[in-house]
């Protein structure tokens, strides 16, 4: 009885017309019994639901967005669950690049003349001398008319000091290397002399009281031709390749920050650096005792740079402290003072002085 009822009420009768039995919404569940309650709340409940269902009849309105959902939202991918680096392609693809390095490395290793350390250096003589030109040619025009000229005392004086050392250390006329050596005396009272790559030497006149006399000037030039009998410049522009290689797979796992670029220059360039300073220090060593200069000069130029006034500290630095330079050169010691006895340096000395007495400036003390 109860079922009929509810049939009855949810259709619509059209006078006049043939009857359409259209009900309202189906209801899920029969009732079993007559329920006062259920015909109360019909209208309210399943009046709700018409209306829900009634969107669908409207096509204007199935197409409107929640109202929740931003509209300028953009598409995302969904993030891999897997990182790349944990793939198997990336790391046949790491093997082969880290095989292909490691034969490239052992293939271009090679042994510094004197100190016999190896090394990698894949930067050939002709391409070094090319990068030091635009060097080269920026120091002469910052320079110009400072520059002293070729028959000066003091070029004199150095370049006959330099020639000394060239002789001995086996690079004169060098067909390998190809070296053409200049020697430039710049008047600044900066106490620096450096050497670029192909020969080039520039000394300036503030660190000429410095060296005081040949012996010592003979222990800034020896350091200066150690690096490039050495080649320095060379090693250093291959060991930045390395370092390049290691900071871009060190990118692959970790964000290389500051962090990282402050531990490259702290911990890896900077000792670098020093570490190629002490080697041209020592190869300089031997080459002034080998050239019949007195290595013990040495030791009294680096204690005469330790009395200025120290700009920053040497783990900031490019090149050792004088104090350390200095502990080296002790230790050092014996072996350039064997090489003199080695070298025939009684003859060699006596002729040198008497080239050198009439170049010699008036500041100088033999």
């Amino acid at each position: 009885m109860c079922l009929v009822r509810s049939f009855v009420i949810n259709t619509r009768l059209n006078f006049g017309k043939k009857i359409y039995f259209f009900p309202k919404v189906a209801p899920l569940n029969f009732a079993t019994k007559c329920d006062p309650l259920y015909f109360a709340n019909r209208n309210r409940i399943f009046g709700n639901v018409q209306r829900e269902l009634s969107l669908f009849n409207r096509g204007t309105q199935i197409s409107r967005p929640p109202q929740d959902y931003p509209l300028n939202s953009k598409y995302e991918r969904f993030k891999s669950a897997v990182p790349f680096y944990q793939k198997r392609i990336f790391w046949v693809y790491f093997g082969g690049v880290g095989a292909f390095t490691g034969i490239y490395y052992m293939t271009h290793l090679e042994t510094v003349p004197i100190t016999n350390r190896r090394r990698f250096l894949d930067v050939t003589p002709k391409q070094e001398e090319y990068m030091a030109q635009q060097a080269y040619r920026q120091i002469m025009n910052q320079y110009q008319g400072h520059i002293l000229p070729s028959w000066d005392n003091r070029t004199i004086f150095v370049r006959k000091v330099a020639e000394k050392l060239i002789k001995v250390s086996g690079m004169q006329g060098d067909q390998i290397l190809d070296l053409k050596w200049e020697f430039h005396v710049i008047d600044s009272p900066e106490r620096n002399a450096f050497v670029l790559p192909g020969g080039k030497i520039f000394v300036f006149t503030g660190i000429l009281p410095i060296v005081e006399n040949k012996d010592g000037l003979a222990a800034v030039l020896g350091h200066e031709i150690g690096h490039q009998i050495a080649r320095h410049s060379a090693e250093k522009f291959s060991f930045l390749k390395i370092l390049l290689m290691g900071q871009i797979l060190l990118s692959i796992f970790i964000d290389s920050g500051f962090l990282s670029r402050l531990f490259i220059d702290l911990g890896i360039l900077l000792p670098f650096s020093r570490k190629c300073e002490m080697e041209a220090d020592y190869i300089g060593l031997l080459l002034m005792a080998q050239a019949c200069f007195n290595p013990e000069e040495a030791i009294g130029v680096w204690e005469r740079m330790n009395r200025y006034p120290k700009t920053v500290p040497q783990f900031l630095s490019t090149h050792p402290n004088p104090e350390h330079r200095i502990k080296n050169i002790r230790q050092w010691m014996p072996e350039a003072l064997q090489k003199v006895n080695e070298s025939d340096c009684v003859n060699e000395y006596e002729g040198f002085r008497k080239i050198t007495d009439q170049f010699r400036p008036q500041w100088v003390v033999w």
